[in-house]
């Protein structure tokens, strides 16, 4: 009787996926093209309520330190020592309470743990694609210790956080003690209408790419409108579609050193089992020495390793369907075709594109096999009161 009432007040969803992914880019560098397999993205999910979600956990396991040790090749993508690589996440992706409570018609909560920060737009991860877009570390600020405060009141949503600011310099890394809290971010999103949401944030993060802290801050803004409609039939015709800009600036104390801004515009149109998606990206990066192996930068960087600016343009197309789904299991082909442009900004820098790549242009074709299990977390980021979940594929829940 015990365990029953227990059960009662509890729901715990659990879910997993992982892609079987081959990619060939050309050129990849030095005028070579490059094909490369992977198991990109293996995770595991679980989300636990209770107390009618006054009471919240949020997990998830990424075993990509397995899988993605060489990263996976995705050019003009950066981060973390990675460069046309995108590096793997850490094992500990997320792990985040929360406790929620009300007044009146206004919801507010406090979530603690290791996580997403309310910054910008939903982690690439639960959008369409499976190649991230190369604005990731522009757009979204994830795997931080974060304390976060939400409030709701009808269409508005308030949300700030303050976290640690070191980015992780392994997929085993663990935040610095000392850089705890040093850090902060407010998001206020509006909710108009069911389907749509209009979001704008800012951050000010201490020194992420030097762990022990003294290197250049960044400041970070980010605005969007999101729009996505879940039929309850499943012949219906469903839509989604992403809008943002954001920048963010490397400050060294109150002066500017680099600004780098980005634009990026994507869609999903599903009906039934099969979905086409296109999504169009303008990104500025960063352009730093590199290693000996030509995909990897130094880390941590020196204030004095970017030799340039270069602007990217891609558009990206894919196209997938379910080809077998049970109640719980669920298996899904895809097939994405990137164009990727590339301009120098910088006049006079040491760092040449079209000699590095052997084009200004590339194309990128991937192909692969998603499989996904149970109920997976169709958003990211939103604690508490700021939850906006959707349900998921075929689910496995208790």
């Amino acid at each position: 009787m015990i365990a029953v009432g227990v059960l009662a007040f509890l729901q715990l969803s659990l879910g997993a996926q992982a892609i079987a992914l081959g990619t060939r880019t050309s050129p990849a560098h030095s005028g070579r093209s490059l094909t490369e397999g992977y198991v990109s993205q293996p995770m595991v999910m679980a989300t636990l309520s209770a107390l009618d979600d006054r009471i919240g956990l949020s997990g998830m396991l990424d075993l990509e330190g397995l899988t993605l040790d060489r990263g996976e090749l995705t050019a003009g993508i950066w981060g973390e020592g990675y460069v046309d690589r995108r590096h793997p996440h850490t094992y500990l992706h997320e792990l985040v309470a929360s406790a929620a409570g009300s007044f009146a018609t206004t919801r507010f909560s406090l979530a603690v743990g290791k996580g997403f920060v309310p910054f910008g737009t939903d982690d690439p991860m639960v959008r369409p694609f499976e190649k991230y877009p190369i604005n990731h570390h522009i757009s979204q600020i994830v795997e931080r210790l974060l304390a976060t405060a939400a409030l709701r009141g009808g269409p508005i949503l308030l949300e700030a956080a303050r976290f640690n600011g070191d980015e992780p310099e392994s997929p085993s890394d663990w935040p610095n003690r000392s850089r705890l809290w040093d850090s902060w971010a407010a998001r206020a999103t509006v909710l108009p209408l069911q389907t749509l949401e209009l979001q704008a944030s800012m951050a000010r993060v201490k020194s992420p790419e030097l762990p022990s802290g003294g290197g250049l801050d960044q400041r970070k803004e980010s605005v969007s409108a999101r729009f996505e409609d879940e039929a309850s039939d499943s012949k219906a015709l469903q839509r989604y579609g992403l809008a943002e800009w954001a920048r963010s600036s490397d400050y060294d104390g109150q002066t500017r050193a680099f600004s780098f801004t980005t634009m990026l515009a994507e869609g999903e149109l599903r009906r039934g089992p099969v979905a086409f998606a296109a999504r169009i990206e303008q990104t500025e990066r960063p352009e730093e020495d590199r290693l000996a192996d030509p995909f990897r930068t130094k880390r941590p960087p020196t204030d004095f390793s970017i030799l340039g600016r270069t602007r990217w343009n891609i558009i990206s197309t894919r196209l997938s369907a379910k080809a077998w789904q049970s109640r719980s299991l669920a298996l899904a082909p895809f097939v994405e075709i990137a164009r990727q442009h590339v301009t120098l900004l910088t006049m006079g820098a040491v760092f040449d594109p079209r000699a590095f790549y052997g084009s200004n242009t590339m194309w990128s074709t991937s192909a692969g096999l998603t499989l996904t299990a149970g109920m997976l977390h169709r958003r990211t980021g939103a604690y508490g009161a700021a939850s906006r979940q959707m349900s998921g594929m075929a689910g496995m829940s208790m």
